[in-house]
């Protein structure tokens, strides 16, 4: 594995890990976006979460949720949320 891909997968985990759920019409994970933006685009490039320039906070889709879930599984941590 590279080590883009490294940061990535612990970019992921980390804001899955730190993320809270809003209540809206329909509920959706939040978390704050204090990480590497390159990473972050890279992550909304690939639709797993959105990142709005506007916010200090992004948006975890249910498939970013759904990969921080399976990489906290693979590196023994999925008793942590």
């Amino acid at each position: 594995m590279d080590h883009n891909q490294t940061i990535k997968d612990l970019t992921m985990m980390l804001l899955y890990l730190t993320s809270w759920t809003e209540k809206a019409p329909q509920d959706y994970q939040r978390s704050w976006k204090g990480y590497d933006f390159d990473i972050l685009n890279e992550l909304a490039e690939e639709g797993v979460i959105s990142d709005s320039k506007r916010s200090k906070s992004v948006v975890i889709y249910d498939e970013g949720i759904a990969i921080a879930k399976e990489l906290l599984e693979q590196y023994g941590l999925d008793a942590l949320k």
